[in-house]
């Protein structure tokens, strides 16, 4: 039986068992590969239709008590020139993305958890809340804290949280954290968060070093454990001030872009009605990335709306794409590369994941 027979057969049962996951994958065969892009996009027009819908991301600070072995502002990293946005820099971002018809914006920071930070993203939540009258959406990325943390900032307004595993092996995990950080801990705030309500995001990154189509196809079937509505997925990129710079034993860049966009192809039809982000990282390796990840099955991405005084702080790979664009030019760029590929942009419009609906609605 030839690849593109077998990729067929699985696509066309709805097969999705580890072994079948693993192989759609790793596919060779370029026909095979573009029967698979072809049926995710299939699947994405007739769950999510053909809407891409916009986080504006705020990357608030860049201070992170975590001391990830390939985070660019791991705690460790001593070189980083940290920093913390104001409260009124915040708004003017948020505000700025009310006028530009975002429907949503997200919140992202390195991870701490204290009490002073605590109630400093609350005030963030109340405040755009306020400001846009309830009409911006407000996803959360903001690590690990405990089930009261996360139910004061839910009842505040928040109600979407991203919080990557990067890899659902723990053998993998424990290779890319210090011994203090704990998978376990990670994934009970993920459950944490599905007990507070929220519309729960995770995500794993593509290329590790020692990770086998194997591990991601695990990966999916983690996430569908989990029943998450959000998934970020895109290739592992080196940064120059990790123990993980020479990137050993990674996948070539390109080789890990080829296989993040049949992640995405492969989650969008095994997990059809979830929301997938076409993420920068993919752009980072080519021009035209986050475009591919749309037609891959991808239907969500996260423009920039950081002041570009603030993004040399927040790089957790090298090369991160448009550090010198502001959100106004990357508003129009953003608009233009969509239409090229004859999807359409959800302004003012929350986005939110179709499978979150029944759970919400209950």
């Amino acid at each position: 039986m030839t690849e593109l027979s077998r990729t067929r057969d699985i696509l066309e049962a709805g097969d999705f068992s580890e072994a079948n996951l693993a192989f759609l994958l790793d596919l060779r065969d370029a026909e095979a590969r573009e029967h698979l892009r072809a049926t995710a996009y299939a699947v994405k027009l007739a769950t999510v239709g053909n809407k891409v819908y916009y986080r504006g991301l705020i990357e608030f600070s860049n201070v992170c008590s975590k001391n990830c072995l390939y985070c660019g502002i791991r705690s460790g990293n001593a070189e980083v020139e940290r920093y913390t946005m104001t409260d009124d820099e915040v708004f003017e971002n948020a505000r700025w993305a009310l006028e530009m018809n975002y429907g949503s914006v997200v919140l992202q920071s390195g991870e701490v958890s204290t009490p002073a930070f605590a109630d400093r993203v609350e005030r963030l939540v109340r405040g755009i809340k306020e400001l846009s009258d309830g009409r911006l959406g407000i996803t959360l990325s903001v690590g690990e804290q405990d089930e009261a943390t996360y139910r004061r900032w839910y009842e505040a307004g928040a109600h979407r949280y991203l919080l990557r595993v990067e890899t659902s092996s723990r053998e993998l995990y424990a290779r890319l954290h210090p011994a203090d950080h704990d998978f376990d801990a990670r994934v009970a705030c993920l459950r944490s968060l599905r007990q507070v309500g929220y519309q729960v995001g995770t995500g794993v990154m593509i290329g590790l070093p020692g990770q086998t189509p194997l591990d991601l196809a695990r990966d999916v079937l983690f996430f569908r454990e989990l029943d998450v509505d959000m998934i970020g997925m895109g290739p592992f990129l080196p940064h120059h001030q990790t123990p993980l710079a020479d990137g050993a034993g990674a996948l070539p860049p390109q080789t890990a872009f080829e296989r993040a966009l049949a992640m995405i192809s492969v989650v969008r039809c095994a997990l059809p009605d979830v929301n997938i982000a076409s993420t920068t990282a993919l752009q980072a390796v080519e021009h035209t990335g986050r475009e591919q990840g749309l037609l891959a099955g991808a239907n969500i991405i996260m423009p920039n709306l950081t002041h570009t005084r603030y993004r040399t702080g927040y790089q957790l790979y090298d090369n991160k794409p448009c550090m010198d664009e502001n959100a106004h030019m990357c508003r129009y760029c953003l608009e233009g590369r969509i239409q090229s590929i004859g999807e359409t942009v959800g302004y003012g419009e929350w986005g939110d994941s179709p499978h979150a609906r029944p759970r919400r609605d209950a």
